[in-house]
């Protein structure tokens, strides 16, 4: 049997930190610092480039995108065509609440015969047999007791102008023209006219121009049966220039020709 020796003490051994290799890392220069110093690299960062030379960075390149000019285009018109319709709008209300007489003053070589204060125009006396009027065709005065029926009543041959301005009275419109018209002038006027109420249409002698328009004190005389300002007179005065609202345009007289005179007194 041994002796057991004298106790061993183990030695204890100072290790510094290590590399991944357990090898501690090597120190670093003085000089290798104060290069990293210099170039102002951070410790540990990778160098750049060939012989630790940075990159030049690179400008961020911009691009401009063109301006898209379609919806702007589409905008625009849209904001135009609103304006337009509200425009419009507040034009048609503005003309809609216009007084007929305003309307008719508008029209481009338009007579107003009720401004003159004509006595001979202003009567509305009924009187018999054949009358004398001021103006060719009258546009009112004295007349007969009866009316011309002007229920879009269209007569081929010269009426009674004592039974037109009866008419005229009531409220009609009478559309004359010169005998001898052209045929396609005439079918026009007859279109304005026949199967209308409160219009009636016949030819005249005398007339200085192609057609003339009556209502009561005002007259338009133009040259062609195209003219627009047909339609406007009678849009302003059909009805409005009556003496005699709600009177009747049916079951007046239906013939043509003057009037003739009242026979004499029995006895005479």
């Amino acid at each position: 049997m041994s002796t057991p020796g004298p106790e061993r003490v183990p030695s204890t051994v100072k290790v510094d930190k290590t590399s991944g290799q357990g090898k501690p890392p090597a120190a670093k220069s003085a000089g290798a610092k104060s290069a990293g110093a210099k170039s102002g690299t951070r410790p540990g960062a990778r160098p750049q480039g060939k012989g630790g030379k940075g990159r030049k960075p690179t400008a961020p390149v911009t691009v401009k995108g063109s301006r898209n000019w379609g919806p702007i285009a589409v905008a625009g018109v849209v904001v135009l065509i609103a304006v337009g319709i509200i425009g419009y709008g507040v034009f048609a209300s503005i003309k809609g609440t216009e007084k007929w007489q305003d309307k008719a003053a508008g029209i481009e070589g338009i007579v107003n015969y009720r401004a003159q204060n004509n006595p001979a125009i202003n009567a509305q006396d009924h009187k018999e047999g054949p009358l004398t009027y001021v103006t060719n065709p009258p546009v009112g005065g004295a007349h007969n007791s009866v009316w011309q029926n002007c229920m879009g009543d269209v007569y081929a041959q010269p009426i009674a102008n004592e039974h037109a301005v009866h008419s005229l009275e009531h409220g009609a419109i009478w559309v004359t023209y010169k005998q001898g018209l052209a045929a396609d002038q005439v079918s026009k006027l007859q279109e304005k006219v026949q199967g209308r109420d409160y219009m009636f249409m016949s030819p005249i002698a005398n007339l200085d121009k192609n057609i003339s328009l009556q209502a009561w004190g005002y007259q338009l005389k133009v040259d062609n049966a195209d003219d627009k300002r047909i339609d406007q007179f009678i849009q302003a005065l059909r009805l409005n220039a009556t003496l005699e609202p709600n009177a009747a345009c049916s079951s007046g007289n239906t013939t043509t020709g003057p009037l003739q005179a009242a026979a004499p007194p029995a006895g005479n």
